[in-house]
C-alpha cells in the first residue's frame, strides 16, 4: 500500500509542476534497489535551474523516516546537476510541503523529517515562489 501511495503522489507531484510549466519526470528508477544508479523520483526544470525532489505521502503528519542512502543519491544527483533538492511531502488534505536537506536530522543509518520540522516548513508553490519559478501576485500586477 505505501509503495503505491508513493507511486501515486510523484505522478501528482509530476502532473502539478508540469501545469505550472516546468519540464519535469518521474524518474523510471526512483525506488527501486539499483545500486549503481543515482536518481531523485523527480526532476523538474524552468528557466533552468534544476529542481530536484525525494516525494513522501504521508496519511497523518508525524515524524518521517528516510534512507541515508537515498539522501545522499539525491545530494549527489544535485550536485552534479547545479539543481537545489527539497523532500516533497504530500500532506493530508492534499497539501504539499518542501522540506529543505539541511532540515533533515541524520540519525544512524537515516535522517529524520521531525513532525515539528514538517509543520514549519513552507508549501511547494510558497518556495517555487521564492525560487522566483512561479510568478507572485505582484507580477500580475506589473
Amino acid at each position: 500500500m505505501r509503495r503505491v501511495r508513493g507511486y501515486v503522489a510523484e505522478r501528482e507531484l509530476v502532473v502539478k509542476l508540469w501545469k505550472m510549466g516546468f519540464a519535469v519526470m518521474r524518474a523510471p528508477a526512483s525506488g527501486s534497489k539499483i545500486k549503481k544508479a543515482k536518481y531523485p523520483d523527480v526532476v523538474a526544470i524552468k528557466s533552468c535551474k534544476v529542481i530536484v525532489f525525494e516525494v513522501k505521502s504521508r496519511s497523518k503528519i508525524d515524524n518521517i523516516y528516510i534512507d541515508e542512502e537515498q539522501i545522499r543519491k539525491l545530494r549527489e544527483f544535485t550536485d552534479r546537476a547545479g539543481g537545489q533538492a527539497f523532500i516533497a511531502v504530500k500532506t493530508p488534505g492534499g497539501m504539499w510541503k518542501a522540506v529543505e536537506l539541511g532540515q533533515l536530522e541524520k540519525l544512524n543509518n537515516t535522517y529524520k523529517v521531525s513532525k515539528d520540522v514538517l509543520l514549519k516548513s513552507k508549501e511547494l508553490d510558497e518556495v517555487l515562489r521564492d525560487l522566483k519559478l512561479i510568478p507572485t501576485l505582484e507580477d500580475f500586477i506589473k
